[in-house]
């Protein structure tokens, strides 16, 4: 017992000092690298910052370390930050061949899935949102989409794993208030429950449009209209400027509108959008993506063309989770760009605008290349983290977005297999998790029965 309270503590002890000291000493270690210059005609520049920034967002991973979790990142960054910042680097591999992190990327989705394979794991069930497993599935699903290495075959499948997401969020569907959606919640007895907030519905959305693309199953084009329908219904999407607006409580069955933009809501209905019009060829889509594309100029300085999240970025308020929503945007105009070609030429020029102030911005920290939270004003602003490096990441590498094939579909040589029912109880199976955590158990036997060894010894 007093052997065990050691440990716990001393591992205690060492997330805190990460966690509290790594940013004292990147702030004023002496040594310094340089800053990051993005020459945006220039493949290999791009590269290099790409490869700069990644290396930047690992920084904050520990899940590879003794007693942590595998696929999760330092504190305060949730669970679902995680799923971005694997899709993130899934992203990274694609765009410049880099294969650095392709192992971690793969052990993390498979640690994480959960029991039925819906990424619903254990230990984040009883806190998980709708939104949170949403992004998840966002990885899986881009891993289809980018033939990233299957798993082994006693392994879930990527494509599998993307439909077991979108079967599990669409079985949530509420049509008891606000005449349908998902709330934001997933359980009753989570602060949030009763309110039905855009972005489970944009995450709902996208994975119904990915995989009606992917799958050319029709049932996904069903769900994506049934969702698109009901946030343009409740009020969440405002027709006249193409806004879209955060979410309604059920207590008063969303008749009163919390009308913040984010940056991240839109871009994820912005690329779904795009999918479904690569898809269908359908003019209403084709519409429908331009019209987003014209209301996200609100997210863009009119100076300088630089992103910025207007909802709290020049107050000085974002959280922890907001400082990363930047992070799709950059990734989600990129889909858009390849998805849309009549959208390329705008996007293009809003990567390449946002750049310059990516560049000028990532020049903090004891390395010179740390990225801050504002790319809209002079220099670095003397703060990062996680979400910040993703943000700078996604931006710089969706500049490569041409040079790489568009999202593969099973017609066109996506490889990952899937479930046709979409629905399957994997709880006899034992997983990644299950057998990386009998490893850490037996290893920590192990270590104390050595432990007690050496004291009886001494």
């Amino acid at each position: 017992m007093i052997f065990s309270v050691h440990v716990s503590r001393f591992i205690s002890l060492f997330s805190f000092l990460q966690l509290v000291l790594w940013p004292i000493l990147l702030v004023f270690a002496p040594s310094k690298v340089g800053a990051i210059d993005i020459d945006v005609n220039d493949v290999d520049s791009i590269k290099h910052a790409s490869w700069v920034f990644a290396h930047g967002l690992m920084t904050y991973y520990n899940g590879n370390q003794t007693g942590q979790t595998p696929g999760m990142f330092v504190g305060p960054y949730y669970w679902w930050e995680a799923g971005g910042a694997w899709g993130s680097l899934l992203d990274y591999w694609f765009y410049t061949g880099d294969e650095t992190y392709n192992d971690l990327v793969s052990s993390s989705l498979l640690f994480q899935v959960g029991n039925d394979w819906n990424y619903m794991p254990s230990n984040q069930t009883t806190s998980e949102g709708n939104d949170d497993q949403a992004f998840w599935g966002f990885t899986v699903m881009a891993a289809a989409e980018r033939n990233f290495t299957n798993p082994p075959r006693d392994q879930p499948q990527w494509l599998e794993l993307a439909q077991t997401v979108f079967d599990s969020m669409a079985q949530r569907w509420d049509t008891s208030t606000c005449g349908g959606g998902l709330r934001w919640q997933i359980f009753q007895f989570n602060n949030g429950y009763d309110y039905k907030n855009t972005i489970s519905n944009a995450g709902l959305f996208m994975m119904a449009a990915r995989l009606a693309r992917y799958t050319e199953n029709a049932t996904y084009i069903e769900w994506a209209e049934r969702t698109w329908d009901w946030t343009e219904g409740v009020g969440l999407l405002d027709t006249e400027n193409y806004y879209f607006y955060d979410g309604g409580d059920t207590s008063d069955n969303c008749t009163e509108i919390t009308d913040l933009q984010w940056t991240y809501n839109a871009a994820i209905f912005l690329a779904g959008s795009a999918y479904l019009y690569n898809y269908t060829e359908s003019d209403v889509w084709q519409q429908r993506t331009q019209n987003i594309l014209d209301g996200i100029s609100v997210f863009f300085k009119s100076d300088t063309g630089v992103l910025f999240e207007a909802a709290c970025e020049q107050s000085n308020t974002c959280d922890t989770d907001q400082k990363s929503f930047k992070a799709y945007m950059g990734r989600f105009l990129g889909l858009t760009a390849v998805l849309a070609p009549f959208t390329a030429d705008t996007i293009q020029t809003h990567l390449t605008q946002t750049a310059a102030g990516v560049a000028q911005s990532c020049t903090g920290g004891s390395d010179g290349v740390t990225c801050g939270t504002s790319w809209i004003v002079d220099g670095w602003d003397n703060s990062w983290g996680l979400g910040q490096q993703m943000s700078a990441l996604e931006v710089t590498q969706n500049l490569l977005v041409h040079t790489v094939p568009a999202p593969y579909t099973a017609a066109n040589g996506g490889s990952s297999p899937g479930n046709s029912s979409g629905r399957t109880s994997r709880s006899s199976v034992t997983t990644t998790a299950d057998r990386a955590g009998a490893g850490i158990v037996t290893s920590v036997i192990l270590l104390m029965m050595l432990g007690a060894t050496w004291w009886m010894a001494l």
